[in-house]
């Protein structure tokens, strides 16, 4: 569902989006003003989260053509994932600090809502295509399959001659 290269645009997008969230707070500026980088950064956070779930559950369709990606994708959303938990630790403090623990809360409490719509119009449609591929080159595997032990059924009968020979 991930490759590295969303990840790390999602960890750059994160970063981004903090490093503005910082500046603000730096700046004295209230949580309101920050509302467009911490939106951001939070949807980042979470396709990090959702890349680092589908690194640990690979389907069968992925384990069999990403081969090897598959561990540099883990390694990939694993240290993204700390990265963006280090940076949720310093925007924690810094929120508590500001405007208290309730504000953190509140936070939270969005950042949660963020995931759930992201889950429905993201995630579940990148899970279902997904699924659908898997089942389309399962099926297409199948069929060649099906049809080779067909033409080896027939070679062993002992027809000399294909039915494209005329007389």
């Amino acid at each position: 569902m991930f490759d590295p290269i969303s990840i790390s645009v999602a960890v750059s997008t994160a970063s981004t989006a903090f490093a503005g969230i910082k500046r603000a707070f730096q700046a004295g500026r209230d949580l309101e003003s920050m509302s467009q980088d911490l939106s951001r950064w939070m949807g980042a956070v979470s396709d990090v989260d959702a890349a680092h779930k589908s690194a640990k559950n690979p389907t069968i369709f992925r384990k069999v053509f990403n081969g090897g990606s598959i561990e540099q994708e883990a390694i990939e959303a694993f240290t993204a994932k700390k990265r963006l938990e280090e940076q949720r630790y310093e925007l924690q403090q810094f929120i508590k600090f500001k405007h208290g623990t309730a504000s953190w809360d509140e936070l939270l409490r969005m950042e949660g809502d963020i995931r759930k719509r992201r889950q429905k119009e993201i995630y579940d449609k990148q899970k279902f295509r997904e699924k659908v591929i898997g089942i389309v080159a399962v099926t297409f595997v199948f069929a060649v399959g099906l049809g080779l032990l067909g033409l080896f059924i027939y070679s062993l009968m002992g027809v000399d001659r294909g039915w494209w020979v005329s007389d």
